[in-house]
């Protein structure tokens, strides 16, 4: 199941995705990541999402990822009398915790902490940002806003809260019992939603306790603030552009894309670019062409993995949305332009041995004739490391370790295997040799790069490297079996 192309795609699952063979199908289209949306479907609906994933992946012998995204608190208004009322731009309109149902000048807001944290002059935003007010006075119970966008105003609509951190957890109840459930099916990557603060993530990763990466989603302009110190606690982003979008001025979002990307890229963590990348192939065969642009715009970019939601999860064409993104994939990676800007924005940055071996590796990827990267890595950082350096040949990541081998996958221009131990460093050396010409990278009279540390088993050791060929007969002799 070798792609053609280095980033990665992520498929959400639902409704138009929930059985064995259309998930199969989404995989051999091109998907390589499965997002479990736990906003939507019982824990049964994940479990048995989950376990097909993992029947296909034995089925075709390759490590499949899976991300299950937890919903995060939702902000939401209280009802009105009639379901639904009209404000107009200009009039008053009051947020307060009275539970009688609402008309067109109040409604209930019953959340304590957006009031404790509102000031005057702060904006409240309502159904995705298409209703917006300004606060003109507030207290601990009310905030007595002006319409500044009218419209119509329903039942439970979501509300974001822009110009404030807000003293809520990014954890729900809901989302601590989804966090362990899914942990105990045994996921890779936990998307965790409603990221303020680096704290935010630290308390993710305690309930975690490593059996899974903690991935943060950066969807409101606290992050993008504080986004320094998310990274440093995250193991990788998702630029959530659909909430960034409505907290933040539409104009903001892609710089603020582009800007998180090249620094996940330095930090070497995987980063994904999510909301609304094919969105008209809910409804449509065909994508437009600004989505296939902003798709592209992306790649260019140099993100690890491109997402989708409702395409592949309620559409009514998940395979071919996967597929047109593998095609742009393919398509914009062949163009010599793109090799020319993602070496344009490689960092120089270099502060360990590994560091140095690894972009030594792919010097010598690209100046001599080698077919290869082999990485063999247990803890999974020499492959992500590898991964930041964007190579021209592709990165062959070998590891003994199953939930690492899954979790690489997330990672730009990985090819995982998961292969036996190894103590000696010449049975490294045999098994990328091996894992190289099983997936089609490599010839017998080719030669590829392999790294390791010594001792193995030991994270963060990479020591050697050696440029080996693919003949094993020219490696040991005929005693190798």
């Amino acid at each position: 199941m070798r792609r053609h192309r280095n980033v990665k795609i992520v498929a959400t699952l639902g409704p138009a995705s929930d059985d064995y063979d259309t998930i199969r199908a989404l995989f051999e289209a091109g998907a390589d990541v499965f997002r479990l949306n736990m906003s939507h479907g019982g824990h049964e609906d994940i479990r048995a999402r989950h376990n097909t994933i993992r029947d296909i992946e034995r089925d075709t012998g390759r490590p499949i990822c899976i991300l299950a995204d937890l919903q995060g608190p939702k902000l939401r208004c209280g009802v009105f009398k009639d379901d639904e009322a009209e404000i107009l731009e200009g009039q008053p309109f009051r947020f307060d915790l009275d539970d009688a149902p609402g008309d067109a000048t109040r409604v209930q807001l019953p959340h304590r902490e957006i009031f404790e944290a509102l000031k005057p002059g702060g904006h409240l935003l309502v159904n995705d940002g298409k209703l917006r007010l300004k606060v003109d006075s507030c207290g601990p119970d009310f905030a007595d806003c002006t319409v500044i966008t009218g419209g119509t105003i329903s039942n439970r609509k979501g509300v974001n809260v822009p110009d404030v951190v807000l003293p809520l957890a990014a954890l729900s109840a809901k989302d601590r019992k989804d966090l362990e459930f899914v942990c105990e099916l045994g996921v890779d990557w936990l998307a965790l939603s409603f990221v303020q603060r680096a704290a935010d993530v630290a308390e993710a990763r305690a309930l975690a306790k490593g059996r899974a990466a903690i991935l943060s989603k950066i969807e409101k302009p606290a992050a993008v603030e504080a986004f320094d110190e998310i990274l440093a606690a995250s193991d990788g982003i998702m630029v959530a552009r659909g909430d960034l979008g409505v907290e933040c001025p539409v104009q903001a979002v892609p710089p603020i894309q582009k800007r998180l990307i090249r620094k996940c890229r330095a930090a070497a963590k995987p980063v994904i670019v999510a909301t609304q990348m094919l969105e008209s192939m809910i409804d449509s065969p065909v994508p437009t062409r600004a989505e296939v642009s902003d798709v592209a715009q992306a790649i260019y970019e140099g993100t690890d993995a491109i997402m989708l939601s409702a395409e592949s999860a309620a559409g009514s064409y998940p395979v071919e949305a996967v597929t047109t993104m593998n095609a742009v994939a393919e398509e914009v990676e062949r163009d010599p332009t793109y090799r020319e800007i993602i070496e344009a924005s490689r960092s120089s940055k270099l502060s360990s041995t590994a560091d140095g071996i690894v972009a030594a590796a792919r010097e010598i990827a690209e100046t001599t004739d080698i077919a290869a990267i082999c990485v063999f890595s247990h803890s999974g950082s020499t492959a992500l490391k590898v991964s930041r350096e964007r190579p021209r040949v592709p990165i062959v990541a070998l590891t003994p370790i199953t939930e690492t081998a899954r979790r690489m996958v997330l990672s730009w221009g990985t090819y995982c295997v998961l292969t036996q131990p190894v103590e000696r460093f010449k049975f490294a050396v045999v098994s990328g040799v091996r894992a190289a010409k099983a997936g089609g990278f490599a010839e017998p009279s080719d030669q590829v790069v392999v790294m390791a540390g010594i001792p193995f088993g030991k994270s963060g050791t990479t020591n050697i490297l050696r440029v080996a060929p693919c003949d094993e007969q020219l490696i040991f002799g005929p005693e190798v079996d």
